[in-house]
């Protein structure tokens, strides 16, 4: 068993650059990060710690256009200089952590300190936030921090629970997810940031990133972002069997028997619109793209779903089948289909058509605390051939986050999209296989294992 020893504030601050320990220690905000550092979410978290006191230190020296995921991984995870973020994604599985572990300072320990500190997600440059201004659900937060390991806070992989009321803690934390989504559907999240954004890629480079995102959200094709029906997973999870689309568009996966469920938790997993955390992050980074259309592009919850909806639209589909039936229509066209075995205990990536050195099926043993994941992106053609399906799935929370992690990372995503250009500046359609490892359902060291460009 690995085995940390917590280290104090003052060892941590030898760690960073040498000028450092001044703006930690003379400044009321240096001093709010070492108290933050010192307590229970941090004390046994010592790269956590060290991240955390890097970048707040590079802020209030002045030096916050220098810290970037590069830099993180030098000075706070001693990668070497010449590292590649594309290959090791160590800094951002950290940060998603970081943020979380802040959260649940503040709606505990930290409760009650004027000045919060947040990082926002699209970069690693903190921000000081009166405690009366702070967006954070500290009820919800405080719960989801009661429980045990890292790894709670995140939103619930509905695989893992399998009876009853302990469920309850965990759908408030879906909730709040649902409830930001609806949020930023209506135009109401992160206005000011995705303005700033926009302003700087003003006039930027035609990179392969922005042919993509041109060709969902440009154009006067509606997008929906359509993200996972946590309460429906949970359902198939119960009664041990996967229900196919034309079911989930009736509703009548509904009214299956629940063994062991008390009826008012039976009727909030049939009833409520209840999302995955990690599927409200990556909504979140889609608002921050500078091609992103507020007239155009909107959230939609997949049971508000219809399929003439996808025949006169492009749509972001995140989640595999079990969670989000609507990725099924992506199948139709794809060489790798996630299925689920019997029981729905495990799924399997299958490859129809393995090429050399490629496995004809991929399988993730998601009951082990740390494994191997995988996932899928495809960029393929709506219902109608008009429009684009973007999916994102993975095999468990880690895999989907991976997908999107791949996807959203320029460096990480453009060798593929580069053999999937036209002439005319268009993309084929093309699916990639990643691969991954899930420690506390947090995806690090994502990998490209296989893709098709058609």
């Amino acid at each position: 068993m690995v085995r940390f020893t917590a280290i104090k504030p003052a060892k941590k601050v030898a760690m960073l650059r040498q000028d450092s320990p001044r703006y930690l220690e003379n400044n009321p905000h240096g001093e709010l990060a070492q108290r933050v550092v010192a307590g229970p979410h941090f004390v046994h978290s010592p790269l956590l710690s060290k991240f955390l006191l890097f970048v707040v230190a590079e802020t209030l020296a002045g030096r916050a256009s220098e810290i970037t995921e590069h830099q993180i991984g030098v000075q706070v995870f001693d990668r070497p200089p010449d590292y590649r973020t594309l290959e090791d994604n160590i800094v951002r599985s950290y940060a998603r952590l970081l943020r979380k572990r802040l959260a649940e300072h503040f709606a505990n320990q930290g409760k009650n300190e004027p000045v919060r500190i947040e990082i926002p997600l699209g970069g690693y440059v903190p921000v000081f936030i009166p405690a009366s201004e702070s967006c954070q659900d500290e009820e919800t937060w405080a719960e989801a921090g009661a429980a045990d390991g890292p790894a709670q806070p995140q939103l619930v992989s509905a695989r893992s629970a399998k009876a009853g009321m302990r469920f309850r803690w965990k759908w408030k934390v879906i909730a709040l997810g649902a409830a930001l989504a609806v949020a930023y559907s209506a135009g109401i999240i992160g206005l000011t940031w995705h303005t700033a954004v926009r302003a700087r890629a003003s006039g930027a480079a035609q990179t392969p990133a922005h042919r993509l995102w041109a060709a969902l959200f440009g154009g006067p094709a509606n997008c929906y972002i359509i993200p996972s029906d946590a309460g429906f997973n949970l359902l198939e999870d119960l009664s041990h069997r996967p229900v196919p689309l034309a079911e989930y568009v009736g509703g009548g996966y509904q009214d299956a028997p629940l063994a062991g469920i008390d009826a008012h938790s039976a009727q909030d997993l049939r009833t409520q619109e209840l999302t995955p955390f990690v599927d409200l992050e990556i909504a979140a980074e889609l608002a921050h793209l500078p091609e992103e259309s507020q007239q155009r592009v909107s959230v939609r919850f997949p049971r508000d779903l219809r399929l003439d909806d996808l025949k006169r639209a492009n749509a972001i589909i995140i989640g595999s089948v079990s969670s989000n039936p609507w990725a099924s229509i992506a199948e139709f066209n794809a060489n790798f289909r996630i299925v689920d075995r019997p029981g729905m205990q495990s799924a399997t990536i299958l490859n129809l058509k393995p090429q050399a050195g490629e496995a004809a099926s991929y399988e993730s043993h998601w009951n082990e605390p740390a494994h191997e994941t995988f996932a899928l992106i495809g960029f393929l053609p709506n219902l109608s051939g008009n429009g684009h399906l973007l999916v994102l799935e993975g095999l468990d929370a880690a895999g989907t986050q991976a997908a999107a992690e791949m996807l959203l990372h320029p460096s990480a995503i453009d060798p593929i999209l580069q053999r999937a250009a036209r002439p005319d500046g268009s993309l084929r359609n093309f699916e990639v296989l990643l691969g991954a490892t899930s420690i506390g359902s947090s995806a690090m060291e994502t990998r490209v294992i296989a893709s098709r460009i058609y």
